[in-house]
């Protein structure tokens, strides 16, 4: 860090009075100043960040007794990229005789993989800009210095994600009633496996499905809150995908909410089998049909009917608000007996098994009105999904679909990126063989004198002359839990 600072001290400052200069010549070129400077700051945190990697490495290289059983191979140049820009730095690769490894020691250090090319910074970095805009930007955005990575990396890294599973709450919440809203958008496959396979309307259409508890909506004025909200979802394909999402949001509510304390859960959707089997998983869960779709097949069955169109509805709403099921079902057949097109009376009939065939789910609503029962499904659905995954024309793998529709939700949640990309990373074995490094008072006094002499009149620049560091770096490599 040191020879950054000095090299910055006499060829960077130079720099940034030349970009001050000419900023004080036309001072409406302030997007040229700024840039001038940021440039010149961004070059100094690299540079800083490589001497830093290179004094770790250094050490590995010239202290055996810290790499037992370990030879020097020889050391290379590479180049990292981080968030800050692209880190280009040397270090040693190394050989174990005993076990015929050979690796970078830095990299193990770092907890970075063999070949892994971003820290962790960059990464999430790609993936806050590629939940809400496209691989390419995600890419794009991986550092502030604008160094980019491919799309298809951005793809690969998003096709291994893996998320983690919402913490018990450590103090349980007691409350009477909580909500359940659950529905799927229909994004559109540009491939299954690979491209071409997917030949049919339904083979191609992924549909993930989202989930969300709550325990009620705040309301203020215009805007309304979901209370205590937390989002679930991705692909959950078949029965045991169905299952494993349910056993989630079922975990979650055990986990968050004290037991005793609940009286009944709300189910709301539109009646998908999926959504049902939500319903009989808890057994104060109730199903409850939402009025969005109730509404729409209402107005599907009566929109022919013109002037008559608004009595029909009121009919059909006063039937189901009075829980008579006997008038509703009659009043589909009136608008039946005076529909003459098939498509329409298709329609009709269509509508009318619907809400007759839901009946029990609608008068669960109906029932306990006092609970006040919305369901805001498809609004979720268009802002978590469909913004990023079906509102413009774009393909995705099944894969793909999945992990983005997981992503966002993990985001909803008020997921950190950063949080997620550790998570990826397994816990490494404790090294075998390290052993204890003591470094006596004459050697840190040596090293020092011997920094003095070589920083010449920066030695005495107290920011830089930080005591013990050698030690401090000697420890962390002693201490850190890496595999040899």
């Amino acid at each position: 860090m040191n020879n950054s600072i000095q090299q910055f001290q006499t060829e960077g400052v130079k720099k940034l009075e030349k970009v001050f200069t000419g900023y004080a010549s036309d001072l409406t070129k302030v997007a040229e100043m700024v840039q001038g400077v940021t440039d010149s700051v961004i070059g100094l945190g690299l540079s800083m960040i490589a001497e830093e990697w290179e004094s770790y490495d250094t050490l590995l290289h010239d202290r055996k007794e810290l790499r037992p059983g370990w030879r020097v191979v020889r050391r290379d140049e590479v180049s990292k990229l981080t968030s800050l820009g692209e880190v280009t730095y040397k270090k040693t690769y190394f050989h174990n005789p005993k076990t015929g490894e050979r690796c970078y020691l830095l990299d193990r250090l770092m907890g970075l993989g063999a070949g892994e090319r971003m820290t962790e910074d960059a990464v999430a970095r790609i993936y806050e800009e590629a939940a809400d805009s496209s691989y390419r930007k995600g890419g794009m955005n991986a550092s502030i210095s604008g160094v980019p990575v491919s799309k298809e990396t951005v793809m690969e890294k998003l096709h291994c994600l893996q998320f983690p599973r919402a913490e018990q709450a450590k103090e349980k919440k007691q409350v009477k009633t909580l909500y359940i809203d659950a529905d799927e958008d229909h994004v559109a496959l540009q491939y299954l496996e690979k491209k071409g396979d997917t030949k049919s309307a339904r083979r191609h259409t992924y549909m993930p499905k989202l989930v969300y508890v709550y325990e009620g909506i705040h309301a203020e004025g215009d805007r309304h809150e979901l209370i205590g909200v937390r989002y679930f979802g991705g692909g959950c394909e078949g029965t045991e995908g169905v299952q494993q999402l349910w056993r989630e949001v079922y975990d979650y509510i055990a986990g968050t909410y004290e037991e005793g304390a609940l009286e009944r859960i709300y189910v709301n959707g539109d009646g998908a089998e999926w959504i049902r089997t939500g319903a009989k998983v808890h057994a104060k869960a109730k199903f409850v049909l939402d009025r969005y779709h109730m509404h729409k097949y209402i107005i599907a069955a009566t929109s022919h009917l013109g002037d008559s169109a608004r009595d029909a509805r009121s009919e059909i709403w006063r039937a189901i608000n009075g829980k008579r099921k006997k008038d509703a079902a009659e009043v589909f057949g009136r608008i039946m007996d005076i529909t003459d097109t098939e498509s329409k009376r298709k329609a009709v009939e269509t509508s009318m098994d619907y809400i007759l065939g839901h009946w029990g789910a609608i008068m669960n609503g109906v029932r306990n009105r006092k609970d006040d029962i919305h369901c805001s499904a498809e609004g979720h659905i268009s802002h978590i999904y469909a913004d990023r995954m079906s509102s413009r024309p774009l393909g995705w793998s099944k894969r793909g679909a999945d992990k983005m529709a997981r992503l966002r939700v993990y985001k909803k949640n008020g997921g950190d990126m950063l949080e997620l990309v550790r998570y990826q990373k397994q816990e490494l074995p404790k090294a075998a063989g390290m052993e204890e490094v003591i470094c006596s008072a004459e050697e840190v006094l040596k090293s020092e004198r011997k920094n003095r002499k070589a920083q010449g009149i920066y030695a005495d620049m107290p920011a830089y002359s930080i005591p013990y560091a050698q030690i401090r770096k000697i420890a962390a490599i002693k201490n850190h839990i890496w595999g040899l």
